[in-house]
């Protein structure tokens, strides 16, 4: 009983900026997209024509109801069909949608694991030459573009040219064994690209708990390293740890799938982004921007949900 005024608070919080975000998705996609109506009708066309294409489109009805149908397909996921292929959006969504989570979901998480490992050695030896090595490492990954680590990789790892061990492209997965077979080389360029953004931000986090007064009370009686970090430090640090993790799988998933799922040519919802973007396939991209508008705004209000279950203050507040 207690919990469904909290969340019911995070839903009425939720949907005005739900409302929002689909609404700029809205204006910028659909109202001021591409017009298809010289498209279909070719070369000089009449007046009556174009009316004629512009009804059957839509495009003549009124902002606030062509704005009610952009919501009602996102509710109801009847999103059209699309232009490049005419099967149903939903049915595309649907199908490649497990693709990219299978595919970024190993990176992601290890790539979070390892970072939280390495922020913790790094702040407590803070200024000494391990701290000085782990960060001057996290830079080198940090200005090193995605693009080029993947080409790097996928020549060191898939091609002749080095150990070819694995595939150059494709997503022929049957079972566990061929899912690490076509998923490691993804995981390690995910890994490599976002290991130092989040090493750096979790030490910071942890420099900023260790220098609390509590806990340099609690070293100075003696507590054990990895008592005080795991239990005290970590602990403490997880609000904004849990913020950079939710609001950072939206990210991983759209963008990150789009650049590995284009050059391995692997069929996620990254590719066919890539695909719809080059051809023009305005379903598909309307799809793919409200529901990563969607997605956001989920990712927050799951976000403020998980703060009040790792620190109960919040929803006295």
């Amino acid at each position: 009983m207690t919990k469904l005024p909290f969340i019911a608070r995070r839903l009425a919080h939720g949907i005005p900026l739900l409302l929002g975000v689909t609404f700029i998705s809205f204006v910028l996609m659909v109202y001021f997209g591409p017009d298809k109506t010289y498209e279909l009708l070719g070369k000089n066309p009449d007046l009556e024509q174009i009316s004629e294409v512009r009804h059957a489109l839509g495009y003549d009805r009124p902002f606030l109801v062509r704005y009610g149908d952009y919501l009602k397909e996102l509710i109801t996921l009847d999103l059209g069909l699309s232009d490049s292929t005419g099967e149903a959006v939903a049915s595309i969504i649907t199908r490649t949608l497990p693709v990219s989570v299978s595919l970024v979901l190993p990176g992601f998480i290890i790539g979070n694991m390892a970072g939280l490992a390495l922020a913790m050695l790094s702040a407590w030896y803070r200024g000494r030459w391990l701290d000085k090595l782990i960060m001057s490492a996290s830079v080198v990954g940090m200005s090193v573009s995605f693009l080029v680590i993947i080409i790097g990789l996928q020549i060191l790892l898939c091609t002749p040219y080095g150990l070819n061990l694995f595939p150059v492209r494709g997503w022929q997965v049957h079972d566990l064994s061929s899912y690490f077979y076509y998923v490691t080389v993804p995981t390690l360029a995910i890994l490599m690209v976002t290991l130092g953004y989040n090493t750096r931000f979790y030490r910071a986090v942890m420099v900023e708990e260790l220098e609390r007064d509590h806990i340099r009370t609690l070293r100075a009686f003696g507590t054990s390293p990895p008592e005080l970090l795991f239990r005290h430090v970590l602990k403490n640090s997880l609000i904004p740890i849990l913020t950079r993790i939710m609001f950072s799988v939206p990210f991983v998933l759209v963008s990150g799938s789009l650049l590995l799922e284009s050059y391995f040519g692997i069929p996620g919802i990254g590719l066919v982004t890539f695909n719809a973007i080059t051809s023009g396939d305005q379903p598909i991209l309307k799809a793919v921007i409200g529901l990563t508008g969607v997605l956001f705004v989920l990712a927050l209000m799951i976000n403020d949900m998980l703060y009040n279950v790792v620190d109960p203050r919040v929803k006295r507040q």
